[in-house]
C-alpha cells in the first residue's frame, strides 16, 4: 500500500480526466457564437471593459475567509476523534486555535476586515 497505490491512483485520475475531455470533444457539437465569448455576470450585460481593477480589500477578505474555512476542515476530524486522542489532542487544537486567533487579531489591527 505504498507508492505503487499512489501511482495507480494518479494514473487513474489522469485517465478519467483525459477520458472525459475526449468524450466531450467527440460527442459535443461546438458552435461559434460571439455571445459565448462575452463576460457574464448575473444576467446583466457587461458595460465597459472587463479588465477593471478591484480593490485589494476583496482579495484580503477572501484570504481571511479561506483561513477560517480551512480551520473548520481541520476541526471537524478533531471533533469526531476527540475522545480517542485525549488531552494531547486538546492541547494541540488549543494551540492551533490560538495561532488562528492571533492571525485574526493581526488582520483586524491592520484594517483588513474593514469593508471599504
Amino acid at each position: 500500500m505504498g507508492s505503487s497505490s499512489l501511482i495507480v491512483l494518479f494514473i487513474a485520475g489522469v485517465a478519467f480526466s483525459a477520458g472525459g475531455i475526449a468524450v466531450a470533444r467527440i460527442f459535443v457539437k461546438g458552435t461559434k457564437n460571439w455571445q459565448k465569448g462575452q463576460a457574464y455576470e448575473c444576467g446583466v450585460p457587461t458595460a465597459g471593459s472587463p479588465w477593471n481593477q478591484f480593490n485589494v480589500g476583496y482579495y484580503l477578505y477572501a484570504l481571511i475567509f479561506l483561513i477560517f474555512d480551512v480551520e473548520l476542515v481541520f476541526m471537524y476530524p478533531w471533533a469526531v476523534a476527540v475522545r480517542k486522542i485525549g488531552i494531547a489532542g486538546l492541547v494541540e487544537i488549543v494551540v492551533f486555535l490560538f495561532m488562528l486567533f492571533m492571525g485574526f487579531l493581526y488582520a483586524h489591527k491592520k484594517g483588513a476586515l474593514k469593508w471599504m
